[in-house]
């Protein structure tokens, strides 16, 4: 079968791979209709998370059709519909029971002590193989599928695979609550699920922060205030709208790949020197590229941690869903002592999620098919991967209907 295949940093290709099969009683085979491309991807081929084995196939969200159960998998049939959680996970574990599928206690191979198990990840998260491709084994599959109501579409569902709920996790880390000033730093796919998330749970205003016209523009259309951090101070402008108090709640949808302000007041009043930030990509992204148009490590890499810091008021609390790898260590804890602030962070447990936010998308109280700006054919799939990777314009979210 085809499927996106990672070689080496900034080396991706759609190659010819062996077709998956039922290794385990309790995988399950899945005929993969649609897949997308996420900004972990390009962690994964920035080299921004490291450890990425050679050969292993990319993507982590899909919507598909069972083909095929294992003799242990008792909730499934053939040709049910179904979303994967991009996490996976038991089911049956202590931490599992409790709702951290993140943090599964068998679902990753490396151990207990290894942290999430995902599809097309790291050597220290399985590897899994990935979800860019024709069909795909699930492992766990009564825990990691979830089934798709009949009235929600493809597109729909393939947003509640991975963005949606990791919008609605960041919002829910933060202690978004009832009348609360939230900050989104990040307009990006899930930056604008932590928005659609923060205003459920009741936000009374949402301010975003990013550098991106178009992206900030959606935002806007979902009345967030945008902050433009090319042409503002996101720090003091966040100040300025809040009576100099700043925010109850900030929502870090950004993580290692922040970029520097290219203009105006921020590039010139950063919160630490350029020689830390660049010390900080050289230690989160050793093998990362520096120079050329493509493929480019984030050169700011603890900003939104310290501008979330900044921004938010005293005894506030910060929700960080942008990916940082574990060797990363530069994070103003002085910050968060001092002003007494509660910062919770992690990776999503998109079990918990998916089915209620499955039950919200079929009864319309969210339709994350706004985000959607891109539909790739799997044949220029490396070209739709080139064309996100460089922020251009019109590239939020990319959907590869398989």
């Amino acid at each position: 079968m085809k499927a996106v295949v990672w070689h080496d940093v900034g080396d991706i290709r759609l190659d010819e791979v062996d077709d998956p099969k039922i290794v385990e009683p309790t995988d399950a085979l899945v005929r993969i209709t649609t897949s997308a491309i996420c900004g972990t991807d390009l962690h994964l081929v920035r080299g921004t998370m490291p450890g990425m084995q050679p050969g292993t196939v990319l993507g982590h969200e899909a919507v598909g059709v069972v083909e095929e159960t294992g003799a242990a998998v008792r909730g499934f049939s053939q040709g049910d519909r179904v979303v994967v959680c991009s996490t996976i996970a038991c089911g049956t574990c202590s931490y599992c029971r409790a709702g951290y599928f993140a943090q599964c206690d068998t679902a990753n191979p490396n151990g207990p002590q290894a942290g999430t198990s995902f599809f097309g990840g790291p050597e220290s998260t399985g590897p899994v193989a990935g979800l860019q491709a024709a069909y795909a084994r699930i492992p766990f599959a009564a825990t990691t599928l979830v089934k798709v109501p009949d009235s929600v579409s493809d597109e729909q569902a393939i947003m509640v695979s991975d963005v949606l709920p990791t919008g609605w996790f960041g919002a829910r880390l933060a202690q978004v609550g009832q009348g609360d000033t939230v900050l989104v730093l990040g307009a990006g796919v899930v930056g604008q699920c932590a928005i659609a998330a923060a205003k459920r749970r009741g936000a009374a205003r949402v301010l975003v922060v990013d550098g991106i016209a178009d992206r900030l523009a959606t935002a806007r259309a979902q009345n967030a205030e945008p902050i433009d951090f090319n042409a503002e101070d996101p720090v003091a402008t966040v100040r300025e709208l809040t009576g100099g108090i700043g925010v109850d709640r900030v929502i870090d949808a950004v993580g290692v790949d922040a970029q520097r302000p290219k203009s105006g007041p921020a590039a010139q009043n950063l919160p630490v020197s350029d020689s830390t930030l660049e010390a900080e990509r050289e230690k989160a992204a050793p093998q990362g590229r520096t120079e050329g148009a493509q493929w480019l490590a984030g050169d700011a890499p603890s900003l939104a941690a310290r501008w979330a810091l900044e921004a938010v008021a005293k005894a506030g609390s910060v929700g960080v869903i942008g990916v940082y790898p574990p060797n990363f260590d530069a994070f103003p804890i002085g910050a968060v002592v001092n002003r007494n602030l509660t910062v919770q962070g992690g990776n999503c447990n998109h079990r918990r999620y998916v089915p209620g936010l499955l039950g919200r998308v079929a009864r319309g109280d969210i339709d994350p098919t706004a985000f959607i700006t891109q539909r790739a054919d799997p044949v220029s799939i490396i070209e739709a991967y080139e064309t996100f990777d460089r922020r251009e314009d019109g590239w939020l979210k990319t959907i590869v209907p398989m």
